[in-house]
């Protein structure tokens, strides 16, 4: 049995295959955040926070109650792979994820998310960067950790 869903809430890291900066051509960007939209769309995960930078990619989310993180990011990973068409591999086989455990761990994460464009001098606000969550908002914090917060 899965645990419930505001508790499955998961910062991930997925690098490219061989660090590949797949993702400075803007179009591949673009296709990404069209994969996460269609995710999102389907009901398969709920989005708090993302980043695409050149060779990774950032992702805070929450899978839907009946979908494992794994088939999660089958979902985002594959459905981008198979859509990208390449002849080479794209991502690295496996990806990082840390569950997060409360509202300050969230925002921590939330926060390295965003800034990651401009810690890594692609733009001085994070704002400006195209293919982040700092531009708008998405899913919110799950209940279980404003819950937790109102105490």
């Amino acid at each position: 049995m899965l645990a419930p869903q505001e508790i499955r809430t998961y910062f991930i890291t997925s690098t490219t295959a061989s660090r590949r900066r797949i993702f400075q051509v803007d179009r591949n960007s673009e296709l990404f955040l069209q994969i996460l939209r269609e995710n999102r769309a389907k009901n398969r995960i709920q989005l708090h926070a993302f980043v695409v930078m050149p060779d990774h990619v950032h992702l805070l989310l929450t899978p839907a109650p009946e979908t494992s993180l794994e088939k999660a990011m089958q979902y985002i990973k594959g459905g981008f792979s198979f859509k990208l068409k390449s002849s080479f591999d794209v991502w690295d086989k496996s990806y990082t994820n840390h569950r997060i455990v409360d509202t300050e761990d969230y925002q921590r994460h939330l926060t390295y998310i965003e800034q990651n464009p401009v810690r890594d001098r692609l733009v001085q606000d994070a704002r400006s960067f195209p293919f982040s969550s700092a531009r708008f908002a998405l899913d919110p914090m799950p209940d279980h950790f404003l819950q937790t917060t109102r105490g």
